[in-house]
């Protein structure tokens, strides 16, 4: 068995803020998987970089699979909206009202905006709580 696990064969791709990693590694029974990592650099408060890591672990059985959906999908994205990189900086709609036309689609009901008291009275309801107790859950049945 290999000791090495994890220095069989590695590749990595830097994408801007992301790098994704591509390593080879070995099983117990010493055949090989892939790892991807997804690595992106974000900043603390205080400035100090940390990393979020995303994982997907992809074995010999999936990789066909794996590749003709990844190659389907990613097909679809170029025929859809084409190799050119769509992003917000592109567009000349602020952000805020891009959110607003997103809300305005998803609730059509909402014609009329709502009046100060009815904020209010929703606000009051929101602080009004039933104490639950879940020692008390499923002793219902016992009574």
């Amino acid at each position: 068995m290999n000791d090495n696990r994890d220095e069989i064969y590695s590749k990595s791709l830097r994408a801007g803020r992301r790098t994704y990693f591509f390593d080879v590694r070995s099983t117990r029974a010493d055949d090989f998987y892939l790892t991807i990592t997804e690595s992106k650099r974000d900043f603390n408060e205080d400035g100090s970089p940390f990393y979020k890591k995303h994982k997907i672990y992809l074995y010999k059985e999936d990789f066909q699979n794996f590749k003709d959906y990844l190659n389907e999908l990613t097909d679809y994205i170029i025929k859809e909206r084409g190799e050119e990189i769509i992003s917000l900086k592109d567009k000349e709609t602020p952000l805020e009202e891009i959110k607003t036309e997103e809300v305005k689609e998803k609730s059509p009901l909402d014609e009329e905006p709502p009046t100060e008291e009815v904020k209010e009275e929703e606000e009051e309801a929101t602080t009004d709580f039933t104490e639950v107790n879940f020692e008390d859950l499923g002793n219902d049945e016992d009574k």
